[in-house]
């Protein structure tokens, strides 16, 4: 059995073995993963900013958009002169930094309009490149500030558009409305359903040529006959045009124009002589007199008829006494049998006497 000695020393050296490991691990990972290269050699610069939009020391520093350097160090340089009020030291690889020349820009960058900020260095023309603790120009952030603040109104807009879609959704789920009736109403599925088939049949049956509809797509008569009757129309709209028929001179012809506005010409004359009182038409629409005379005459009319109607005088008789119309109806037959023999035999009632005095 081992000793306490080998065994203490068996279990440091496998802590050692396995910090050592880790330190090893962390070192690639971070030499995998980070933008930091612990063998490659830096060289300083600096930028002066009026803003520093939220820039964190460790981010990434651009040239052209590719990755050059993290920055160090963000602060205020204690300076009053717009647009040097913020100092930002950035540690650049010095392969980068021979690639950069003098008249170069440093602006904020971000990923997107609320991603995270970078220092993105926009290449000049100049001939000469910065060196180690040179001073990079600087560009105006106002306008990222802008796009920024449009960003956060966006934001909110898309907050709101949220909200109310949200909302709505919610309706859909519980089965209120038009659309959560649609999705979760089992009878409307069903009517849907079965609208479906009959539609369905509708088709099939179109398809094989039945019903109105069908013979109207597939009967060839049908087809024919609506053929013939637009060439029949468009023969008649073309008698037309041509001012053939009563329709086609109404349409063509001046003189019957000519006639129709002096026909309607005398039809206003009539109309206003009508309205003036001119005429018996016009005295019985505007001469109170005669309308006066008019209602009169109704009256007795409706007196005469009133007493017709009860019975007096021959005229009342012959409508209401049954007993007066057959009387005359009897006279009329004895007379029509009376004139039917006479016709059959006139000499029995003529007689002719000669006589001499």
């Amino acid at each position: 059995m081992p000793s306490a000695k080998k065994v203490a020393w068996a279990q440091l050296r496998v802590g050692i073995v396995a910090l050592a490991s880790m330190i090893i691990l962390a070192i690639l990972v971070f030499l995998i993963t980070g933008s930091t290269s612990f063998f490659v050699p830096k060289s300083v610069l600096y930028t002066y900013l009026g803003d520093s939009a939220a820039l964190s020391d460790g981010a990434s520093v651009r040239v052209n958009g590719i990755l050059a350097g993290r920055v160090v160090e963000v602060g205020l340089s204690g300076s009053t002169v717009p647009r040097r009020q913020v100092k930002v030291t950035m540690q650049i690889n010095e392969e980068m930094l021979r690639q950069i020349p003098s008249d170069s820009e440093a602006a904020i960058g971000a990923e997107n309009v609320l991603g995270s900020k970078y220092i993105n260095i926009k290449k000049g023309v100049s001939q000469t490149f910065l060196k180690d603790g040179a001073e990079v120009g600087s560009k105006d952030t106002s306008e990222f500030d802008d796009v920024v603040a449009s960003g956060y109104a966006l934001l909110n807009v898309m907050q709101g558009v949220l909200k109310r879609m949200d909302a709505i959704i919610s309706v859909v789920e519980q089965g209120k409305g038009s659309i959560g009736k649609l999705i979760y109403d089992e009878e409307l599925y069903r009517n849907l359903t079965n609208t479906a088939a009959e539609a369905h049949k509708v088709a099939v049956a179109m398809n094989s040529g039945k019903g109105t509809i069908g013979r109207l797509i597939y009967d060839d008569a049908i087809h024919d006959d609506i053929r013939a009757t637009i060439a029949r129309l468009n023969a008649m709209m073309q008698e037309l045009q041509d001012g053939k028929g009563t329709a086609g001179k109404l349409l063509k012809d001046p003189a019957l124009y000519d006639e129709l506005r002096k026909t309607a010409g005398e039809i206003r004359t009539l109309m206003a002589d009508l309205n003036a009182g001119k005429g018996t038409a016009g005295k019985m629409l505007k001469d109170d007199a005669m309308h006066k005379q008019v209602i009169a005459t109704m009256a007795k009319l409706e007196e005469l008829m009133d007493k017709i109607n009860t019975g007096q005088g021959t005229l009342g008789q012959l409508v209401v006494n049954p007993q007066m119309y057959e009387s005359l109806n009897g006279a009329t037959r004895e007379m029509h049998e009376l004139l039917k023999d006479f016709r059959a035999n006139p000499k029995k009632f003529l007689h002719i006497k000669l006589g001499l005095f």
